[in-house]
């Protein structure tokens, strides 16, 4: 139903009914009911939330008038300052969040998504899941120092032809893999933060170690933010995918450590082919021993 009220082509209560398959009457029933709010009244109000991030970024009040489904700019003007409490030439350069009260928690999310929040019920027992998120950085560190042993060549060779998401590319080298470890933690953080979708940046030993450097603090804040306040169920619904599909915060983080993990085990796998008949050593990357040798 969401999708359907927020789709960029149904302007009226009859399109996004027809988008649900279901009758006006119907449509609007079932949606007051389940979000507190008739779909109208939510669809203005989070173009409104949009239009102010719009606004903010330094976009032009005639465009985002009619991009917010105002036939004039004076209609626009009235519906933002009567929302905002200014007038759309007012709005603060760079604001991040430009929320209207909502009972439901359903708000716009920079550049084309919702933000649900949940309803916290107090904050869980994050000590595993902490050890899981800073191991993984650990680790992934100790992975590339170990990587730095190589040549190029064996840095670069293609050792199979698998992938574990196939949106990733094949991990089929240990730069490849090791690539894919750090870029994950960056696209999903863009998301998270509202960002544009991050370039490609270098696979060499290098680069990586100073992507890693920059994607953990921003990683573990965000991690930390959300457990502060208590956010783990909120969900992330990403307009741009087509249909658009919800991201629930806290199976984002599991997602990223379970593929994070098999990835650095394939990494390791490498390096004990590699590093076979040296005095190299591969740890087995065990978490149990990567608390005690810390503490």
């Amino acid at each position: 139903m969401l999708d359907a009220v927020l789709d960029e082509d149904n302007a009226t209560l009859g399109d996004m009914a027809a988008g649900a398959y279901a009758s006006p009457f119907h449509f609007t029933r079932q949606f007051s009911r389940r979000t507190g709010e008739p779909p109208v009244a939510m669809r203005r109000r989070v173009l409104l939330e949009r239009a102010c991030w719009q606004l903010s970024t330094g976009a032009a009040v005639t465009d985002v008038a009619f991009a917010a489904g105002y036939e004039s700019v004076e209609g626009f003007s009235r519906a933002f300052s009567r929302a905002f409490g200014h007038p759309p030439s007012a709005t603060p350069r760079g604001q991040v969040r430009n929320w209207l009260t909502a009972a439901n928690g359903i708000h716009f999310h920079p550049p084309m998504s919702l933000w649900v929040e949940s309803d916290p019920k107090g904050r869980s027992d994050m000590d595993p899941t902490a050890m899981l998120l800073h191991h993984d950085l650990d680790d992934t560190r100790e992975l590339l120092r170990l990587a730095a042993g190589l040549d190029d060549e064996r840095y670069r060779l293609v050792r199979n032809d698998t992938a574990a998401l196939d949106w990733d590319g094949a991990d089929d080298s240990i730069a490849s893999t090791l690539d894919h470890l750090i870029r994950s933690k960056e696209v999903w953080l863009a998301a998270i933060e509202g960002t544009e979708h991050p370039a490609r940046g270098s696979d060499d030993i290098d680069a990586l170690s100073v992507r890693l450097d920059d994607v953990s603090a921003r990683w573990t804040a965000v991690v930390r933010d959300i457990d502060r306040r208590g956010g783990w169920g909120d969900t992330l619904i990403d307009a741009l995918c087509d249909p658009p599909e919800s991201f629930v915060l806290g199976s984002v983080l599991a997602h990223v450590l379970t593929y994070s993990a098999y990835r650095r085990q394939l990494i390791r796998q490498w390096l004990r082919t590699e590093f076979r008949d040296s005095t190299t050593e591969i740890d087995s990357g065990d978490p149990i021993l990567w608390l005690r040798n810390r503490s």
